[in-house]
Formats: structure tokens, sequence, C-alpha cells
């Protein structure tokens, strides 16, 4: 599923009976935002929530605990920017960092950089990743990269099927965790024996850590020691950090200042950027250490979930995983999305925002619709009663 919300929206009970002329798909996804903004209770907090003015007041207001905003704004990344590298390094335990707009163009740039040292443009990846599914075969278009699949399972590649794959490959990617199959996550050992198959047959390991911030608690690690077992590592701000943009790819100094040079090359040299850095920087500082606490209460909204939909008498249902291994988690239902999705906002209309968006099974059987659930600071508050009785009204909105 997309990282945006959706272009389209079911019919409302707020929307006026008879109009005239739909709404556009911007008027929608307007509607939308605004519907699931207003509800008093939440479960997670989204960056897409806040209109352009709180976001840059919210800046100005606390930019200030982060960087000198008396200070010049960045030169063609200097100032913040070098700064949010700097920290990203530092928090990740590497040498060097350098700042992409997008994590699109920080893995393209890495990994063609990967291929050019080993010699092999082959990069083996899962096919649920994230190049595969969401960047419009970039790799091939773009940098020359061929991708193989040790394994088309819903989860990582197992050391054995690394180190026994019949074809060749110069990078290991392992997406941590993997978002399209559920947020998924390998246990610790059996990550670092992944990490240690690829190694023994010569291939770098380049972690796509877009959401690797939450993956310590599951690990029982800390962040330098799970990134560690990469040669480098990409990590995004505004995903789970609540940041405007941006992410950073971290690795050997080498490889980084090879990096710089691909950045320009793609266009990723933007003249100033100080917004999405200070934003940066202010997920480092304010939502970093809250991240634990978020998993830690997602197993327990998860668990509700499961219970609430097993006691109001739903036929078929799906929470994934159970526990689950991050603060994200599925929810499979047996209805069409385009039914859930008028089914939550009319539950938000009310108060309640319990379930976002929701889409068709990608490869299953029509009629089952799946969402994500993130636990976030306002979903802390929740009891496990409350998410069962969020669960039974949710319900009663089915037809």
């Amino acid at each position: 599923m997309p990282d945006t919300e959706p272009q389209s929206l079911p019919d409302s009970p707020s929307q006026a009976p008879g109009a005239a002329r739909e709404e556009t798909p911007e008027q929608a996804q307007q509607h939308r935002l605004a519907v699931f903004r207003s509800a008093g209770r939440t479960l997670a907090h989204h960056s897409v929530d806040h209109t352009m003015a709180e976001r840059l007041t919210a800046l100005l207001a606390d930019g200030a605990e982060v960087y000198d905003l008396d200070a010049f704004a960045d030169i063609y990344g200097d100032g913040p920017v070098a700064e949010l590298e700097r920290r990203t390094a530092e928090e990740l335990g590497f040498p060097a960092g350098v700042f992409f707009p997008t994590g699109t163009m920080a893995q393209q740039v890495a990994l063609r950089c990967w291929a050019a040292r080993t010699g092999d443009a082959t990069v083996a990846l899962h096919p649920l990743a994230h190049p595969e599914v969401h960047e419009r075969q970039a790799f091939g278009q773009l940098s020359g990269l061929r991708t193989v699949h040790p394994t088309a399972e819903p989860r990582l590649p197992t050391a054995a099927e690394v180190r026994d794959f019949e074809e060749p490959f110069g990078t290991l990617m392992l997406e941590l965790p993997l978002r399209d199959a559920g947020y998924v996550l390998p246990s610790w050992d059996e990550l670092v024996d992944v990490v240690e198959a690829a190694r023994e047959r010569d291939a770098v390991v380049h972690f796509d850590g877009a959401r690797l911030w939450e993956t310590t608690a599951h690990f029982g690690r800390p962040l330098r020691e799970v990134a560690g077992l990469a040669d480098s590592v990409y990590v995004s701000f505004y995903k789970t950090l609540g940041g405007l943009s941006g992410a950073v790819l971290v690795g050997p100094e080498s490889l980084v200042a090879q990096a710089r040079t691909w950045r320009h090359r793609y266009g990723g040299q933007l003249f100033q950027q100080f917004p999405a850095a200070l934003s940066g920087l202010l997920g480092l500082r304010r939502e970093l250490p809250e991240l634990p606490s978020y998993v830690a209460h997602a197993k327990v909204v998860a668990k509700a979930i499961h219970e609430g939909l097993a006691e109001a008498g739903v036929p078929w249902f799906r929470v994934h995983p159970e526990p689950p291994h991050t603060h994200q988690f599925q929810v499979w239902l047996p209805y069409d999305a385009e039914v859930l999705d008028a089914a939550s906002l009319r539950q938000a209309e009310v108060g309640t925002c319990l379930f976002r968006r929701w889409s068709a099974s990608p490869s299953g059987p029509a009629g089952l619709a799946v969402t994500e659930v993130t636990v976030n600071a306002p979903g802390l508050t929740w009891t496990a009663e409350d998410v069962r009785a969020a669960v039974a009204d949710f319900v009663t909105l089915l037809p």
C-alpha cells in the first residue's frame, strides 16, 4: 500500500444527498483527512493530519531545541542538513551519512554504488520490498540493476535460502521491517545468520531501514547494534519520526562520498532543505525515545482488536502478525475495501478513529481487504476495553 492517502473516497453520511456534482479526488482526500483529524480519539497521530500552517508554526516554536534558528538557512546541504547527517550517522554507529530528499533516491544511489564496487549489478531482495512494489521499476530503468528473489514467502529470507540461492548477486537488501508483509521481522539470531550467509557469498548487505527505528524492541538490541550488521543503511524521517520528508544513507566514508556525487547527478542536491532537516532533528530528539512504548502498547491493541472481532461474531478475520513486531500491524476483514472505508469514516465522524485506509487484497480473493494499524502517542491512552468497545461499534456499521 502507498504511503499517501488514497485518491478516492466512498460516500459518507456527511456528504449532502443529491449533490449536483461529485467531489474531485483532491476534495475527497481533504474531506477524509478533516474527518480523521476531528475525531476525539485516535490510535495514532499522522503527519498528514496537520495543515501547512500548523507544521510551520510547530517548526518555528520547537526548532530551537535542535538548531539555532537565528543562523542562516542551509545552502546545498550545509547547516541543519549537515547536522542531521551527523546525528543520524552517530545514532546508527556509522562514520558518515548523506541526506537525500527521498528514500527512493537514497537506495537507488546506495545500490548502484555497491554494484560498481562489487562488479555485480544483481540485488537480492524480497518481491514485496519497496523498490519492487512502489518505485515503478526504477532499479532497472535508472540504475541498470537487476533483482532476484531468494524467497517469495511473506517474510524475509532465511540464511539457508540466501546461502543456497542458485543465482549470484552482489548485494543483499533487507527491508526491516518488511512492510507489505505486515511489518514483519526475523528474530535476532535469524537476522545475524542471514547476514553471515550473504557474507559467505562475498555479497555486501544493505538495510532498507525506512522504519528501522522501531525494530529495537523486537530484536532486544540497541539501534547501533542492529544497524551495525549491515554495510550501509537508509533511514526515513517522515514514516515513523514525524518529519516532513527526507532520508539519510549511512555507511563507510568512501561510499558516502560517492553517494554525494550521485545525489547531485540524480537532481537531489536541493538548494535549501532546512524545514525537512529541522523536523528530522526534532524526530530524533522527541519521537525516537518513545518508540519502545509504542511497540509495547501495539501488542495490547492488537490483542484487543482480535478479541473484539471474535466477540462481535465476525465470521473471518486476521490480525497479523500476532503479536506485532513493531508499533504497526495489519488487520484483514472479509469485506470490500469501499465498505470498510465508509465504516471507518462514519466511526470517525462520531469521534473515534480506529481504522483509516483499507485496500483490496493484492493477491487474495475478491471481497477481502486489509488495513494498517499504527499505535503512537495518543494510542497509549487506550485500554484494552476501549479498543474492544471501538471494535464492537465498528462492526455495527458494517452491512
